[in-house]
């Protein structure tokens, strides 16, 4: 009875053990489950992030490198906007999208290829499919792409192709400021212009505001591109500038290029005559050699100087391209520019005296402005007796069409040094300097000589009736492989006005124009360089609303002269006068 009773016993405990071991192999069955599920969400999310979604865990260093970058350019500031002195915009960033592919998401090359070719012209065929066939998860397409282009490739609805947004650099006058203004490359950095000399202040996200004025740049350039198609010149540059305070109102190099497409643009185009060009402007020295003598040496305007033969220098001549043959007054050598004559002035001032007041007029140096691509003047190493001579009418010195404007400006303002900028000066801005190249008494001489050169001299085509307008000619031949070329020269006119009290510089030179019909075969300054300015003056005259005086014979500030003029003969009062043909 009692074995019976402890056998029933025994069986009881066994199987509660046997309950409890099959109650714990189910609980780690669907533990084991729980976690087999776990791990199958992770992959299925894994899987998506890395294909689905076009993020991979695995991306190469070099995609990871660009991803960074991404991220650090959108923490940069916007870069600053540029405008003109009235408002106009000239330069601003945009965020534009730029298109990637993924390479191993691409299902058919070719047909791809056909599909982004047809919305994207300009793309490289063979550059595309290196990309499209490359091992990274990541390609560059294209930059910048427009709107329209981007919904022409969403509706291709390719699964390998994404956008990243990117900023653009946007030119809204394309072509009309090119190197003043300048470019950037892709990632927004200054290559030229005032995007270059002022990088820091556009990259910190200030914007900038130049000197320049739109409608008188617009009149600039076409007048120039006017000039150098009449007489099919090689290219040209022209300047407006204020002679107070030195801001450039308008500067133009052609040939130019657009600034949206400035990869493009070919070196003839990028390069900047007006600022880094430099050239032997000729005549136009004789303003700075008559002024020295007039400054240095207080003579009268009927001093003489000899001009009945030309002057022999070693082997070299000196002679007049339109002599005289006689003796000449000052007012006769400035409005017959004569060679002669003015290297006889250089020969009495000295050649220690002319040489320093063309460093004081910031001939001879280069100059500081507000862009970089500024050219060095070219002056001879040895200052000898003979390049006094040569000096005093431009023959061996080279210099900017922006140094030189500034140079003029000094004379004609009342003798205060001018320096050019291109940042605008605020409103009531009057003096830029204290320093005096030379007194007002010469300075009102030399207002006089300027007028006497457009009324009666070799600037009677720039002459616009009511706006007192006085200038120089000059026009100097290019030395090509060592020797001096008749058949190529450099003819520039530049011109003040009003006289009186003058207000603005304006400057045109041409390369290398030749002769046509209607200037009787000459392509001297008289004839290509002095019609632009007088065509420049009246638009501006109309822009800025500068109303014209009436014209006095009589009473033209160039009327005191007469007195010194001695021609024998009276001239006749039509253009086309054999005196516009002289340099």
């Amino acid at each position: 009875m009692i074995w019976k009773h402890a056998r029933r016993q025994a069986i009881l405990i066994d199987g509660d053990r046997r309950s409890s071991v099959f109650m714990a192999q189910s609980r780690l069955s669907i533990l084991g489950v729980c976690f087999a599920l776990g791990y199958l969400l992770v992959m299925v999310r894994l899987l998506d992030l890395a294909v689905v979604q076009n993020e991979s865990l695995f991306q190469e260093p070099l995609n990871a490198a660009v991803a960074r970058a991404q991220d650090i350019k959108s923490l940069t500031p916007r870069r600053g906007d540029i405008y003109d002195r009235h408002g106009f915009l000239l330069a601003t960033t945009l965020k534009t999208p730029s298109l990637f592919v993924d390479p191993s998401l691409v299902f058919d090359e070719t047909s791809l290829s056909v599909s982004l070719m047809k919305i994207i012209p300009d793309l490289n065929r063979s550059k595309m499919s290196s990309v499209v066939q490359g091992k990274n998860r990541f390609g560059w397409i294209a930059h910048n792409i427009t709107p329209a282009q981007q919904q022409a490739v969403l509706e291709i609805g390719d699964p390998s192709l994404g956008f990243k947004y990117e900023y653009k650099r946007v030119y809204p006058q394309g072509s009309l400021f090119a190197h003043l203004v300048g470019y950037t490359d892709r990632d927004g950095l200054g290559l030229a212009g005032i995007e270059r000399g002022y990088d820091d202040v556009l990259s910190a996200g200030e914007d900038v505001h130049l000197s320049l004025d739109l409608r008188l740049q617009h009149v600039v350039r076409r007048e120039l591109g006017t000039a150098m198609e009449e007489f099919t010149a090689k290219a040209g540059s022209g300047i407006i500038l204020d002679v107070h305070t030195g801001e450039v109102l308008a500067g133009v190099s052609l040939p130019d290029f657009d600034l949206n497409a400035a990869g493009d643009a070919e070196d003839r185009e990028i390069f900047n005559r007006l600022t880094l060009g430099v050239y032997e402007l000729g005549s136009m020295f004789k303003i700075f050699s008559t002024a020295a003598l007039l400054e240095l040496h207080n003579v009268p305007m009927s001093k003489t100087f000899d001009a009945r033969k030309p002057l022999k220098i070693g082997r070299f001549t000196i002679s007049d391209y339109h002599a005289k043959k006689r003796v000449l007054t000052i007012p006769e050598v400035f409005m017959y520019s004569s060679n002669i004559g003015s290297a006889l002035m250089g020969q009495m001032i000295g050649g220690k005296a002319l040489r320093a007041f063309y460093a004081d007029l910031g001939l001879l140096d280069a100059m500081r402005f507000d862009i970089r691509e500024i050219g060095r003047p070219i002056v001879p190493k040895i200052w000898r007796k003979s390049t006094t001579l040569t000096a005093s009418y431009g023959h061996g010195l080279a210099t900017t069409p922006l140094q030189m404007s500034a140079a003029v400006a000094s004379i004609v303002n009342g003798g205060m040094a001018v320096h050019p900028v291109l940042i605008k000066v605020d409103e009531g801005a009057i003096a830029q300097t204290d320093v005096r190249v030379i007194s007002e008494e010469t300075s009102e001489k030399m207002r006089k000589l300027l007028r006497l050169v457009v009324t009666k001299g070799t600037g009677r085509n720039a002459d616009v009736k009511g706006y007192a307008l006085g200038g120089k000619t000059g026009t100097a031949e290019k030395s090509v492989g060592g020797y001096y070329r008749r058949d190529k020269l450099i003819s520039s006119f530049v011109g003040a006005f009003p006289m009186d009290n003058p207000r603005y510089v304006l400057m045109v030179m041409v390369d290398e124009p030749h002769g046509n019909k209607k200037s009787y075969g000459y392509a001297t300054a008289g004839w290509v360089a002095a019609p632009a300015v007088k065509r420049i003056l009246t638009s501006m005259a109309s822009i800025l609303g500068l109303p014209a005086d009436k014209y006095d014979a009589d009473n033209d500030m160039a009327v005191s002269l007469e007195p010194y003029i001695h021609d024998k003969k009276k001239k006749k009062k039509k253009i086309g006068g054999k005196s516009l043909v002289s340099y």
